[in-house]
């Protein structure tokens, strides 16, 4: 199936209390067993207690992987509201507090918490997380070098924590900024070969540094599990059709740059130094703002970029199946991202209320809403 591009999503939820929507610190093993048995291996644990991951299966079908996902979510919520919990989809939960929050117990975990301290407690963070296959494995770390520049459109697109301990940070996706505090995130190396990956991933394991390739968490990587090619750059979003939009968009791309080798072969210094730039311009004002274009020599605006962008993809996505999915993505700007919607109902509510906590509320009942629309 590796011709066909196929693909598989993963996003990352926060569990919390049904009727206050405060994080649950933590989680009853009763609900966990329930996950399991309704759910399977498509959901798992994460690094703290308060979240949890669910993956579809590999598909080449966007309507068949739409489906499926909206139905993870709800057998979730449904099987949480059992326990009186439910779930929110976003990269930033508005309340939570870290330093309330408690660890998953795993030997991983464990080692994670000992070599990150502070950091690790910190990351009260969900994203989103999609893998494509690529015809050749073989060529994936150049394709992780070449869709460098393209890392900060789905960041722009995905905005969902504008939030972060009840205050706002007046960033449209504060995730990111909280994430790259990590080591091995942001951005990847620009590495010229399979090779030179390999001696950078084998240097730190000799070193006892990492154990292995999976705690490399760069904005995107090579799976280590499967022949893919997985971005992470993305908040978890509060819309399932976000989801797809993104999803389809990314499995286009890369598609497009499988089949043309000469976009961004060579990327130099300084078109890292941009894509590091408009990343940072992305997390600050989602699809609101612009990137900076050195061959046209000015900051061109986001949805100009991505709408020229789309118009280049549109073969890809006919031979993909997946025009209506990629169409999508014309909608976050006719409707806003997550975090629009989050900061337009924060501002509603306040005005009514007179009340910051309130308004909180509110924010917090509009994200478990949409998220199990």
């Amino acid at each position: 199936m590796a011709g066909d591009y196929s693909f598989g999503i993963e996003e990352e939820y926060f569990v919390v209390d049904a009727e206050t929507k405060a994080v649950q610190r933590r989680m009853p093993a009763a609900f966990l067993a329930a996950l399991k048995t309704g759910l399977g291996p498509a959901v798992t644990r994460e690094m703290l207690q308060s979240q949890v991951e669910v993956a579809t299966k590999p598909s080449i079908d966007f309507s068949e992987g739409a489906r499926e996902l909206r139905s993870l979510r709800k057998n979730m919520a449904s099987i949480a509201a059992e326990f009186g919990l439910s779930i929110i989809a976003a990269g930033t939960h508005p309340t939570a507090a870290w330093t309330s929050v408690r660890q998953t117990e795993a030997m991983r975990y464990d080692g994670m918490m000992q070599d990150l301290q502070m950091l690790a407690e910190r990351n009260m963070l969900c994203g989103l997380h999609v893998h494509v296959e690529i015809p050749d494995p073989e060529r994936r770390i150049e394709l992780m070098r070449r869709i460098v520049p393209y890392i900060p459109y789905f960041v722009a697109l995905s905005t969902s924590s504008p939030f972060w301990n009840s205050r706002r940070t007046g960033l449209m996706g504060y995730r990111l900024a909280a994430y790259d505090e990590l080591p091995r995130t942001g951005l990847p190396p620009l590495f010229q070969s399979n090779d030179d990956f390999e001696q950078y991933k084998s240097a730190l394991i000799d070193a006892r540094v990492i154990p292995d390739g999976t705690y490399l968490w760069w904005s995107i990587r090579p799976s280590e599990a499967h022949p893919t090619l997985e971005l992470r750059a993305p908040d978890s979003c509060t819309r399932v059709s976000d989801s797809i939009a993104l999803a389809a968009l990314y499995r286009c791309l890369l598609r497009h740059l499988f089949r043309n080798p000469k976009i961004n072969e060579t990327l130099t210094p300084i078109d890292y130094a941009i894509a590091a730039e408009n990343k940072w311009r992305a997390q600050r004002y989602g699809i609101h703002g612009s990137f900076v274009d050195q061959k046209q020599g000015r900051a061109v605006p986001v949805r100009e970029a991505v709408s020229e962008l789309l118009d280049r993809l549109a073969p890809d996505a006919k031979m993909l199946g997946c025009e209506i999915e990629l169409s999508l993505i014309g909608s976050i700007f006719d409707t806003g991202t997550s975090a629009d919607a989050q900061i337009m109902v924060f501002g509603e509510a306040e005005e009514r209320t007179k009340s910051r906590g309130e308004a909180l509320k509110a924010v917090k009942n509009w994200l478990v809403a949409t998220s199990i629309q």
